[in-house]
C-alpha cells in the first residue's frame, strides 16, 4: 500500500498544505488558508512602519482546515487513499518569528491582561522594530564575543531572535516580566500538533536556533549569562528557561496528539518532524546536494547552501549564518539571501504603474513582463539597487534603501520594471561571488518559489546576469515538499519511510526547467554589474572612497552602444 505525508508550510499571509505520495513525491492534493487577522495575515501598526506581528490563532485555524481539506481532495483525485496510510507531518515556517509564552507553552496574547497588546503577538520576521537593539548586540559582541559574529556574518539583525525580545524588554517590561519563555513557530506548531507545549518539553529547531538565537555548541549553546545580562540587566535570567539542546528537521518531535489526531481524521501513530525555517526545508525539496546554491525566490529572496561538516569552512563574512546541521544532518548549512525581491515588483505594480498597463494586478505584471522582455540588456540606461526592504547579504543593513539611477524624460514603466529585476540579480550574484570568494565553489543553482515558476522574464535576466543556468525545482511548493520529506523521514523506513535525507530527496525531487545564459547578453550585463557594485560600495560601505562622476555617463555609452546593434 502507498504511504503519504503531509507538508505544512506557515508563511507570511497564509499557510498551505501538501500531501505527498512518499514512493516517488507525486503531489497528491494542496490546499491554502489565508490567515484572516491583521493586513493579508500581518498586524500592522499605521504609526511604526517597522512593525509586522501575527496571530496564533491563525495557525491552529489553518491547521485545521488545511489538513482536512487536503485530504477529502486526495481522496477524491486517489480512490484508494486512506486517511490512515499518512505516516507522517513536517512544518516549516517563517524566521526568525518568535513569541512570548507562559509556563505551559500558551501564547501570551490570548491571556485576557494581554490580548489587545501588540507586543504579545508573534514577531514575524519582517519586524523591524529591533534596529537598534540589533546594533548594541552587535556592539557588544565585537567588544567582548567576537565569536559570536563569526558565524552569522559579521552583524545580527533586526529580523532575528535575541532583538526582538531585548526590544520587547526595552518597551514592554511587565509583557516581559509575565513572560515565562520564548519559542520560534516552527518550533511551536509541532509542539502543538504533538500536545508538548511546556518550553521545557519543546524538541528546538537546530535550523533556527543556530541561524537565529547565537546558539553554537562550540560556546555551549546559546549566548552566556554574562552577555545577556551586560545587554540588559535581568536579560540573563531568561536563558535558563529557553533551551539547552537542539535537533536537526528528521528527528522524531513526537506523535500526533489524542486530540489532533481526533480532529483530523489522523492516526495517533503520525510522525510529527521537528520544524526549521521554510527556506531551509525549501532547499531540501528543492533537491539541494554539495555545490549547489539553492534560491527561494518570493516576496524576500533566501540563498541556501550546505558543506559537509568533515571538511573545513571559512567563516563569510556577510552571509545570515553558518550552522551545523540546520539543513540536512553532517553537514554545515550556509544561508544568505535579499529582503526584497517580488515585494519590490510588487510595490511597483501597485503604486507607480499606470492604467495603460492593466487595470487589475495580474494584468500590471503580465503586459510588463511581455514590454520588458523585448529590451536588450543595457537598453533603458537605467540601473537600480535592490534595498527597497534593506540589505540582508552581504551588507547586513536594515537602514539601507533603494535607488533607481539614469532615468530621463523618455523612460517608460516597462524599462523600470526591467531594471528593478536586473538589480535583484546583481545583488544575487553578489552573494554568490562572496560565498564563493571564500572558499564554497558553485556548480548549479536552483530556482524554487512563486516567481521562479511564474516569472520566466526574471529567470532568463538572472541566467544572463549571473552566468550560470538557472535550474526550477520540478515541485512549486518546495517548503512544504521539503517539510514532508522530513516527515517521511522522521517516520523511518519500517514505517515506509526512509532513512535519510538523500534516499528522500532522490525519490521525491526533480528539476523541471532551465534556462540557459545569452552569452552575448552576459557580456553586458558584466558592465552594468561593474557599475552596480561602484553604487553598492559607495552607498553600503563606510569604507568605499572614490568617485561617482562616471556612473551616468557609463550607463547612457552602454546604452548608445546597444541601441546601434538595433538599427
Amino acid at each position: 500500500m502507498s504511504k503519504y505525508v503531509i507538508g505544512l508550510d506557515f508563511g507570511t499571509n497564509s499557510c498551505r498544505s501538501l500531501i505527498v505520495r512518499v514512493s516517488d513525491g507525486k503531489e497528491l492534493a494542496s490546499v491554502v488558508f489565508p490567515y484572516p487577522s491583521g493586513n493579508d495575515g500581518v498586524i500592522i501598526d499605521e504609526e511604526n512602519p517597522h512593525l509586522a506581528r501575527q496571530n496564533p490563532n491563525d495557525y491552529i485555524l489553518g491547521i485545521e482546515f488545511i489538513i482536512k481539506e487536503a485530504l477529502k481532495k486526495a481522496k477524491q483525485i486517489e480512490p484508494d487513499f486512506n486517511n490512515l496510510d499518512v505516516i507522517g507531518i513536517g512544518v516549516d515556517t517563517t524566521g526568525s518569528s518568535p513569541m512570548p509564552v507562559d509556563e505551559n507553552g500558551n501564547p501570551m496574547c490570548l491571556k485576557e491582561k494581554y490580548k489587545n497588546n501588540l507586543n504579545a503577538l508573534v514577531w514575524l520576521w519582517k519586524d523591524h522594530t529591533s534596529f537598534a537593539e540589533a546594533e548594541k548586540i552587535t556592539q557588544l559582541a565585537e567588544e567582548i564575543r567576537p565569536e559570536y559574529l563569526s558565524k552569522i556574518g559579521g552583524k545580527y539583525s533586526s529580523e532575528w531572535f535575541w532583538s526582538k525580545i531585548l526590544h520587547c524588554k526595552n518597551i514592554d517590561e511587565e509583557l516581559f516580566n509575565d513572560t515565562y519563555s520564548w519559542v520560534e513557530i516552527c518550533d511551536w506548531i509541532p509542539a502543538v500538533l504533538t500536545g508538548k507545549t511546556k518550553p521545557e518539553e519543546i524538541r528546538r529547531s537546530t535550523c533556527a536556533a543556530g541561524h537565529k538565537a547565537i546558539y553554537n555548541l562550540q560556546w555551549g549553546g546559546l549566548p552566556d549569562k554574562e552577555f545577556l545580562e551586560r545587554l540588559s540587566p535581568g536579560l540573563g535570567k531568561l536563558r535558563d528557561r529557553l533551551y539547552e539542546k537542539t535537533y536537526g528537521a528528521e528527528t522524531l518531535a513526537g506523535y500526533l496528539s489524542k486530540q489532533w489526531a481526533q480532529k483530523l481524521g489522523l492516526s495517533e501513530n503520525v510522525a510529527i518532524a521537528v520544524g526549521a525555517f521554510d527556506a531551509h526545508m525549501g532547499a531540501v525539496g528543492a533537491g539541494i546536494k554539495e555545490n549547489t546554491m539553492v534560491k527561494i525566490i518570493g516576496t524576500s529572496t533566501c540563498d541556501i547552501m550546505i558543506w559537509p561538516n568533515s571538511k573545513v569552512l571559512n567563516d563569510i563574512p556577510g552571509v545570515c549564518g553558518i550552522v551545523d546541521g540546520s539543513v540536512i544532518s553532517n553537514y554545515y548549512g550556509i544561508e544568505a539571501g535579499q529582503s526584497a525581491v517580488g515585494d519590490i515588483l510588487l510595490w511597483f505594480v501597485n503604486y507607480l504603474t499606470p492604467e495603460k498597463y492593466g487595470t487589475t494586478q495580474e494584468e500590471k505584471f503580465s503586459n510588463l513582463e511581455k514590454a520588458a522582455s523585448e529590451l536588450l540588456p543595457g537598453e533603458s540606461g537605467l540601473l537600480a539597487l535592490d534595498w527597497n526592504n534593506g540589505n540582508r547579504t552581504i551588507l547586513v543593513d536594515v537602514r539601507l534603501t533603494g535607488l533607481l539611477l539614469g532615468q530621463t524624460l523618455h523612460t517608460t514603466p516597462h524599462e523600470i520594471y526591467r531594471a528593478l529585476i536586473e538589480a535583484t540579480a546583481f545583488g544575487a550574484l553578489t552573494i554568490i561571488d562572496r560565498i564563493e570568494k571564500y572558499g564554497v565553489k558553485i556548480d548549479d543553482v536552483i530556482n524554487c518559489g512563486g516567481l521562479a515558476v511564474k516569472n520566466s522574464l526574471m529567470m532568463q535576466i538572472y541566467a544572463d546576469v549571473i552566468g550560470r543556468e538557472m535550474k526550477i525545482s520540478r515541485s512549486e511548493q518546495t517548503p512544504a515538499l521539503g517539510a514532508a520529506i522530513f516527515a517521511a523521514v522522521a517516520a523511518g523506513k519500517k514505517n515506509g519511510g526512509y532513512d535519510s535525507i538523500k534516499e528522500a530527496q532522490q525519490a521525491m525531487t526533480g528539476i523541471s526547467k532551465i534556462y540557459k545564459p545569452n552569452i552575448k547578453h552576459n557580456q553586458i550585463y558584466k558592465k552594468l554589474y561593474s557599475l552596480y557594485k561602484q553604487l553598492h560600495d559607495a552607498f553600503g560601505t563606510k569604507e568605499w572612497k572614490g568617485s561617482m562622476f562616471n556612473v551616468m555617463k557609463d550607463l547612457l555609452l552602454i546604452r548608445d552602444e546597444v541601441k546601434k546593434e538595433l538599427i
